[in-house]
C-alpha cells in the first residue's frame, strides 16, 4: 500500500477512460444523418451488443452521477419504455437486417422500475428486431430496495442472466448520508429471489470515499458481501462533482475522506476481496476464478468500456434510450439527454442522436495503447506502435508524467514496454492519461484519480 503515491497523485482529475476520446470531447456536428449512415454500414456478419437507458428512480441517491430523474407515478415510465420499443425498431430499420446481438445491458436509473409486464414486452421488441443469440448475456441493474417478486420472476421468464445490484455500503450512518437506506436483509432475499429463477451470475456494486465512511465500515460491508458470494464485484471512488450533480450539494464536504483515507479504504476493500477468493481484474474490478471476466483477463480478451470491465468482444454497441451512447467502427453516437427530448424526436419517427466523436487513426492508435494499460496494467508499446503504423517516440504525450511515475517507482519501462507495478495498480487511470492527446485538466468533468 504506497500511501505516498496517493498523496503525490490522489489528487489528479482524471478521466475513468470508459472510452477514448472520453465524452465531453463529442460534438454536436455529429448528429442524426451520421448516425443513419453508420448504421447502414455495420458489418452484419459480427455479433453487437445493446445498451438500454432507464433514467428513472423512486429515490435519489445523494451521491449518484447518473443521468436519472426521481418519479413517483409511473405514466412518465410507461411512456418511456414505449419510446424505448420504437427506437429499437428504428434502428433495426435502419440497418436494414436483423443484427447478431451477443450482449443486452438495461442500465439507468433503475431498470426494473417498470412494469413486469412493460419489462417482458420491451424484450419481446428486442427479440422481434433484432436477433439476441442463444447464448447472449442480458444484464439488468437493480436496485434491492424495489425489487418485487413479479419482477424478479419477468426477469427469469426473459432469460436475463446476470444482474448487478447497488449495495454501495452497510454502515447505517453513510446509508443516511446518502440517502440510501438498505439492508443487508433486502440484499439477501433479491439474492436468492434472483437465483432461484435463473439469474445466477451475480454482481455488487460497492462504493469507498463515500461521506462518514471508514476502513473498518468498508471491511464489514465486504465481509456481509461475501456472505451472498456474488461473482462480481465493483468497486468505485465516490466521485464529488456537486457542480455538475446538484443533488451532491446535499453531502457535506466535510464528511468526506481525503486521498489518502480513500486509498486506504480502496486497498482494505480490495486486500479483503482477495483474501475471499476473488481475482482482481484491472483498477476497480473483482470476480471469482471462474467467471467469464477472470477468464477473459487471463486469456488477455478483457476490454473496457461504458459499463466498465467487460469480455463482450463486440465492436459496434447500439445505445438505446436518452443519453444513451453508441459505439460504432467510425466513432462515438450519443442520443440527447433531456427525456422529453428524446421522445419528442422518437414520436417524429427521428433517430435521437444530439453528438457524437469521428474517429482518427490517432484515435485508434491511443485508444489500443490506453484500454490496454487500464486493462492488463501494461502496454507493449512497440508492439501496439507497428499494428497501428505509428511511430513509437510520438506515443507519450506527458512525457514529465511517466517519468514521474517512474521515479516514484511505480511504473517500470524496460525497452518501451510499460508496466504498473505492484502496489500501485491504483493508479491506473494517471498512467493511461500520459497517453491521452485529448485531456483537459478540469475538476468539473472528471474525477479525483484516487
Amino acid at each position: 500500500m504506497r500511501s505516498d503515491l496517493a498523496q503525490s497523485y490522489g489528487q489528479d482529475r482524471l478521466p475513468r477512460y470508459t472510452s477514448y476520446p472520453t465524452a465531453p470531447h463529442f460534438s454536436p456536428a455529429i448528429g442524426e444523418e451520421d448516425y443513419r449512415r453508420w448504421l447502414k454500414s455495420v458489418p452484419v456478419q459480427h455479433p453487437t451488443s445493446i445498451y438500454l437507458h432507464v433514467p428513472f428512480c423512486r429515490s435519489m441517491c445523494w451521491y449518484c452521477g447518473c443521468h436519472t430523474s426521481v418519479t413517483k407515478r409511473d405514466d412518465p415510465i410507461v411512456t418511456y419504455v414505449a419510446g424505448l420499443r420504437t427506437e429499437a425498431h428504428l434502428v433495426a430499420e435502419t440497418i436494414g437486417q436483423r443484427m447478431p446481438i451477443s450482449h443486452v445491458h438495461f442500465g439507468g436509473g433503475t431498470p426494473t422500475i417498470m412494469s413486469p409486464e412493460a419489462f417482458v414486452d420491451l424484450v419481446g421488441a428486442l427479440r422481434y428486431s433484432f436477433f439476441v443469440l442463444t447464448d447472449a448475456e442480458i444484464a439488468v441493474e437493480i436496485d434491492p430496495r424495489t425489487l418485487t417478486e413479479p419482477m424478479t420472476e419477468a426477469l427469469g421468464y426473459c432469460g436475463v442472466n446476470r444482474a448487478s445490484l447497488g449495495v454501495q455500503s452497510f454502515d447505517p450512518a453513510v446509508q443516511r448520508a446518502i440517502n440510501r437506506l438498505q439492508s443487508f436483509e433486502q440484499t439477501a432475499t433479491s439474492v436468492e429471489r434472483l437465483r432461484r429463477v435463473g439469474v445466477r451470475r451475480i454482481n455488487f456494486d460497492l462504493l469507498y470515499g463515500l461521506p462518514l465512511q471508514t476502513v473498518d465500515s468498508c471491511l464489514d460491508t465486504v465481509a456481509r458481501c461475501v456472505e451472498l458470494r456474488p461473482d462480481r464485484f465493483s468497486v468505485f471512488g465516490y466521485a464529488h462533482i456537486p457542480s455538475f450533480k446538484k443533488h451532491q450539494r446535499k453531502i457535506a464536504e466535510d464528511s468526506l475522506p481525503d486521498s489518502v483515507e480513500r486509498h486506504l479504504q480502496s486497498e482494505t476493500i480490495a486486500e479483503a476481496l482477495l483474501d475471499a477468493g476473488y481475482v482482481r481484474i484491472g483498477l476497480d474490478h473483482f470476480a471469482l476464478p471462474g467467471d467469464s471476466l477472470a477468464i477473459a483477463r487471463q486469456d488477455g480478451r478483457l476490454r473496457r468500456n461504458f459499463q466498465g470491465y467487460t469480455d463482450d468482444c463486440a465492436d459496434t454497441l447500439i445505445g438505446l434510450g436518452a443519453s444513451a451512447i453508441g459505439r460504432m467502427p467510425q466513432g462515438f453516437v450519443q442520443n440527447v439527454v433531456p427525456t422529453r427530448d428524446y421522445l419528442t424526436r422518437i414520436a417524429e419517427n427521428r433517430l435521437a442522436t444530439a453528438k457524437g466523436y469521428v474517429f482518427t487513426e490517432e484515435d485508434r492508435f491511443r485508444a489500443d495503447i490506453i484500454e490496454r494499460i487500464m486493462c492488463d496494467l501494461a502496454v507493449d508499446l512497440p508492439r501496439v506502435s507497428q499494428l497501428h503504423g505509428r511511430d513509437l517516440r510520438s506515443a507519450i504525450v506527458d512525457r514529465p508524467r511517466i517519468e514521474s511515475l517512474i521515479a516514484d517507482g511505480a511504473v517500470t519501462m524496460i525497452d518501451d514496454r510499460l508496466s504498473i507495478s505492484d502496489g500501485a495498480e491504483f493508479l491506473v487511470r494517471s498512467v493511461a492519461s500520459a497517453f491521452d492527446a485529448h485531456l483537459v485538466h478540469s475538476a468539473a468533468t472528471h474525477s479525483r484519480a484516487v
